[in-house]
């Protein structure tokens, strides 16, 4: 380990996170989660991760193992992990939308995939914590990944040029006895009884992650709140945890409410909506009510979000192209969204078609950047 490990730190969309090759790390897999934990300094009882490269937030403590792929319908296979900064915990159980338009560019970068020939690359990625592929436009220039450009993503500070994903077929499928899919109870708005507080409505819906869609207004919010107004508030943190523990068992993705926030905090995700109105931005810009469809914030490992996950996006775009969902009756049904987030403006799509066995979301679409901040050697 004193040679170190090749390593990139990338951004990509509104997070970071370490890049490595599966290869490169030990293969017993609580020996593999040990050492990339401390890769980016956790656990860490004073939350700063002072001595690794993580950065303290959920945003940016974060890993992704890439490996050529063997399926004939993938060229990278994309594993992701979510850290605890404070346990070293590292949660399995989704994806990280954002960071998905790294994987093309870091393939390129960890020498797994030759650099084609053209202006753009077409990368398949399998994203084995889903099970899900997802198709990545690179944008290529003289031989090499293309990161300079003028695509503004908010929460971003600096533009970039844009990479297009296209989540393919973003639901799971249901399981013999109809369990799982797109709605995993069955139901487009469900009734749950948190341990603090009283019922809510939500609807419950994997379409890239497992996501909770609640009203604002139900939990005596606007919805055009920044993360100073959530993230202080204790008492608010902890009735959305217990209504994202009690999704979790509803949704079975755990088996107790203690499993749900113990052992899956990454997913489900949480999400408040509201009808479209004026904000002020994170970065103090002015977002008009006519620029967005639906005022939305998601909150990732516990804290709000200080912009959007991507595969919360997904998830809304799939629940607004449904009819019947709380997204669908707040901002009408719509195959396109232009989501107003903590940091701006996120414009995503999503198509659906109805079956016999129910609705099926086809595929989600989104524009995010990514940059390679940094390649060499890292060290536990």
């Amino acid at each position: 380990m004193n040679a170190g490990i090749e390593a990139l730190w990338m951004r990509g969309g509104t997070s970071k996170g370490l890049f490595l090759r599966a290869a490169d790390l030990p293969e017993d897999a609580t020996a593999r989660s040990l050492l990339l934990a401390r890769l980016l300094g956790s656990p860490d009882p004073y939350k700063a991760q002072i001595d690794g490269l993580g950065g303290a937030t959920s945003s940016t403590s974060k890993v992704v193992l890439l490996s050529r792929s063997s399926r004939t319908d993938a060229d990278i296979d994309y594993l992701f992990g979510q850290v605890s900064v404070e346990t070293g915990h590292i949660d399995w159980s989704g994806n990280c939308g954002n960071l998905s338009a790294a994987v093309g560019p870091a393939a390129f970068h960890l020498g797994l995939l030759p650099i084609p020939d053209g202006d753009h690359a077409i990368v398949r990625i399998w994203q084995m914590n889903i099970g899900k592929h997802i198709i990545a436009r690179v944008p290529l220039a003289d031989g090499q990944v293309q990161e300079q450009g003028e695509f503004v993503l908010d929460g971003v500070a600096f533009a970039a040029a844009p990479i297009e994903l296209t989540f393919v077929d973003p639901a799971p499928d249901e399981d013999a006895g109809g369990a799982g899919g797109l709605f995993p109870t069955g139901r487009l708005i469900d009734r749950l009884v948190p341990a603090v507080g009283d019922p809510i409505e939500a609807t419950l819906i994997t379409a890239g992650n497992p996501t909770v869609i609640v009203r604002a207004a139900d939990l005596g919010l606007k919805g055009d709140e920044l993360q100073p107004q959530i993230n202080g508030h204790t008492a608010l943190l902890a009735r959305m945890e217990a209504i994202r523990a009690a999704a979790s068992v509803a949704m079975g993705l755990a088996d107790s409410l203690e499993a749900a926030t113990q052992n899956r905090p990454a997913t489900p995700k949480i999400a408040f909506i509201a009808p479209p109105a004026a904000y002020i931005s994170a970065a103090g810009k002015a977002v008009r009510a006519d620029e967005i469809d639906l005022l939305a914030r998601i909150l990732s490992m516990g804290k709000l979000h200080h912009a959007f996950t991507g595969t919360g996006s997904v998830a809304l775009a799939a629940a607004c192209v449904i009819p019947g969902t709380l997204a669908a009756k707040i901002a009408g049904q719509r195959s396109h969204l232009r989501i107003g987030h903590t940091s701006g403006v996120l414009a995503v799509g999503a198509q659906a078609e109805r079956r016999a066995q129910g609705w099926t979301v086809t595929e989600a679409t989104m524009t995010r950047s990514a940059r390679r901040l940094m390649q060499g050697r890292v060290f536990a």
